[in-house]
């Protein structure tokens, strides 16, 4: 399922209708996150979440600090909720062996970076995964969940979208009022260019909160497409930004495909995309996340365009990272918030 055109900008009856139901569901979180107590881990827990439904580039932001974490000597390992897979966990990913449709699409393309569990009940893997060795817990997700408590819990928005109308599902993108995300953030990072005034809403809320600029940025594999004639499709939360990202690597886009975040392509679907491909004498192109969704033996016939992450100021995330792990390890550390 897409958003609908008014989450993002407010226009029609719909938001106005549907918000009553909007202070509901933020209020039924304000009180689950007040009622419960986190579960204050002996190893430092990071999370990477949003305040909205859909995509802003937090799984980039994730295999990010892993790798930041490594440089340090850390053997960090990810925790997902397993969006999308059948598996209640807990459970380790192996990516030879599990499938999207076992253990979700995002699991799979964290694993190839560190060690990756799943679980329904997030606190549940915290045993396995110290049992592992694990020395950090980064959730890809889990902004919401307040069973375990945060060492530092990163904001990712996108600048383009930002907050959207500013209304809370299902009256608009947010998971919970902007002011009540806020209020436990330890930093923003604002995915592009802040075309939706991101940092005068956060300067609204919470002036002293540090702010990080980042972007996605195509790896090499992907800039060796430029110049090739390609045919592109995509499942994710914004598939226009990966239209955007064929455009800026100057790829000959001769057709594009959109479907809804966490598509499970069919058979039609793949012989439907890759017979258009093919009469259009481009190579068939999506993201890593909609890669990992395909049957095995497609994999091989659709090119991969990856992005990484990119921080206009690494250094002063570092330095959060860096203050988040003293912080964990102080004997007399404080509980951790939600």
């Amino acid at each position: 399922m897409r958003a609908p055109e008014f989450w993002t900008t407010g226009a029609g009856p719909w938001p106005a209708l549907l918000s009553p139901l909007g202070c509901l569901y933020a209020a039924v979180g304000r009180i689950e996150r007040g009622l419960v107590r986190p579960l204050r881990a002996p190893i430092p827990v990071l999370c990477v979440g949003n305040l909205t439904a859909g995509g802003t580039g937090k799984t980039p932001v994730a295999l990010a600090l892993a790798r930041r974490l490594q440089a340090m000597g850390h053997n960090p390992g990810f925790l997902s909720r397993g969006y999308g897979g059948t598996a209640p966990g807990p459970l380790r990913v192996d990516p030879a062996r599990h499938t999207a449709g076992q253990v979700g699409d995002e699991p799979l393309l964290l694993a190839a970076r560190a060690p990756t569990w799943v679980a329904r009940q997030r606190r549940a893997a915290l045993d396995p995964m110290i049992e592992a060795g694990i020395d950090a817990v980064i959730l890809d997700d889990g902004y919401q969940d307040p069973a375990l408590g945060k060492d530092l819990a990163l904001v990712v928005t996108d600048g383009e979208t930002g907050f959207g109308n500013g209304r809370v599902i299902p009256a608009g993108p947010l998971r919970e009022t902007v002011a009540d995300g806020l209020a436990r953030a330890g930093a923003v990072i604002i995915m592009g260019a802040d075309r939706a005034d991101v940092r005068e809403r956060i300067s609204e809320a919470r002036p002293e909160l540090p702010v990080i600029a980042a972007s996605l940025v195509p790896d090499d594999a992907a800039r060796a497409l430029a110049g090739r004639r390609v045919y592109g499709f995509a499942g994710i939360g914004r598939p226009e930004k990966f239209a955007a990202t064929l455009e800026e690597i100057g790829a000959e886009v001769q057709g594009f495909e959109a479907f809804s975040d966490h598509h499970p392509y069919s058979a039609d679907d793949l012989f439907t995309l890759l017979g258009a491909a093919a009469a259009a004498d481009a190579l068939p192109v999506t993201t890593a996340k909609d890669w990992v969704r395909l049957p095995e033996e497609v994999r091989s016939k659709v090119t991969v365009v990856g992005v990484e992450a990119a921080f206009a100021d690494a250094d002063a995330l570092d330095a959060l990272l860096s203050a988040a792990l003293a912080a964990s390890a102080a004997p007399e550390a404080p509980d951790r918030g939600a």
